[in-house]
């Protein structure tokens, strides 16, 4: 697949302008602990900048599958599917494991009253991939390895939210293979190790400058857009 830019600002991808997966949690707890940003809030965030990347590879009217956790990720997706719901799109989710968790369940209740249906799709357009995200561990629940290498056999758009669902650093069978990555708040340096022809972008949780500059980088330039295209040398 070509690299495709999709008219968002680019900005290079480098070890020093990205964080270690342990530095970003602890920026994203210090960031809800100190400036009063309350989880759900850089959710919708993260899920309203994932249905905008969905929206640059299919058209309203289009077929998407979004696979969901039970954590913040999970609620991410959801917020997508609700959003891509309101705007035209047919969207089905796929679940492994039972949505319990407070804040995701109120996003699945929200997403069901936009539309959105409960089970999977059989040829989606687009696939999206908000299963578990940075906290995630390996090796993944049999169930949930054993869906991801269908769905890579598929000829779906694949993309990620954050991080890919069974990737910490290595590719391996298990792997959502994206072809697209929304990472969120600031790059990951484990991002660097995916395939060349993968596209990563990065978009704004609302996290402040100063809390950027406390783990050691300097914020994206969110001011020319609040999703950027990272490219890698």
């Amino acid at each position: 697949m070509n690299r495709i830019n999709m008219n968002f600002p680019e900005i290079e991808f480098t070890k020093e302008n990205a964080l270690e997966l342990e530095q970003f949690r602890e920026m994203d707890y210090y960031a809800v602990e100190n400036y009063q940003l309350p989880i759900e809030l850089m959710m919708e965030n993260a899920g309203f900048h994932l249905a905008r990347l969905v929206s640059t590879v299919a058209l309203p009217g289009s077929t998407v599958n979004i696979g969901v956790g039970n954590g913040n990720n999970g609620g991410g997706g959801l917020v997508a599917a609700r959003r891509l719901a309101a705007w035209g799109y047919n969207v089905f989710l796929d679940f492994f494991t039972e949505i319990s968790k407070p804040l995701p369940k109120l996003q699945l209740e929200r997403a069901l009253q936009s539309g959105v249906k409960m089970e999977p799709a059989k040829t989606p357009v687009v696939w999206v991939d908000a299963y578990l995200g940075f906290s995630q561990k390996l090796p993944l629940p049999v169930e949930l390895a054993t869906k991801i290498k269908t769905i890579n056999d598929s000829e779906a758009i694949k993309i990620s939210l954050d991080i890919p669902t069974g990737f910490l650093g290595e590719m391996n069978s298990s792997t959502f293979n994206a072809s697209k990555i929304l990472t969120l708040a600031a790059p990951k340096k484990i991002l660097l190790n995916l395939p060349s022809e993968t596209d990563i972008y990065v978009a704004d949780l609302g996290i402040p400058w100063q809390v950027y500059e406390r783990f050691g980088i300097k914020m994206p330039p969110f001011h020319k857009g609040s999703i950027l295209y990272f490219k890698t040398k």
